[in-house]
């Protein structure tokens, strides 16, 4: 991992919170709230020149603005949702550009896991009855930040060990 470990771990409290809302609000309403998506870049914004230095921190930035170009490009293709691009983009300056391909990875197991897990639970009424109006119950789409949100976080966790 290049992610500084001291780095990951001052993220980690500020971004675990983000993305248990991020997962909760993407399979009850199937939206990632823009609120969440700004405070996912404020952290990094206000975090970060603290535990990174400036210029890597500053360089961090780019990765914002090549993953939200691709994913609205993905997203005008019907392959994402904007929401699901948006906070991709916002967690894009915690990666750093050698551990993409390990995120990669790590993201498709998650992926297929929250996939799986979230097909099960829809299935299964005891479940299903504890959180009734939810709409990833009923549509056809996936909740992505179901996947997204995790993946960042067990990336950073992954850093800090």
């Amino acid at each position: 991992m290049t992610l500084p470990d001291l780095a990951a771990r001052a993220f980690i409290p500020f971004v675990l919170p983000v993305c248990v809302w991020v997962a909760w609000s993407d399979m009850a309403r199937m939206k990632i709230p823009n609120k969440a998506v700004m405070a996912l870049a404020l952290i990094y914004l206000i975090v970060g020149p603290f535990v990174l230095p400036l210029p890597v921190w500053a360089w961090q930035w780019v990765h914002l603005v090549v993953v939200l170009v691709i994913g609205f490009v993905l997203n005008m293709g019907g392959a994402l949702g904007a929401g699901d691009a948006k906070f991709a983009a916002a967690a894009a300056p915690f990666v750093f550009l050698q551990d993409a391909a390990m995120l990669m990875y790590l993201f498709a197991a998650i992926l297929l896991a929250a996939f799986a897990t979230h097909r099960i639970a829809r299935a299964t009424p005891a479940i299903r009855g504890r959180a009734p109006g939810w709409e990833s119950w009923t549509s056809r789409k996936f909740p992505m930040g179901l996947a997204l949100a995790p993946a960042l976080l067990f990336y950073l966790l992954l850093a800090a060990v």
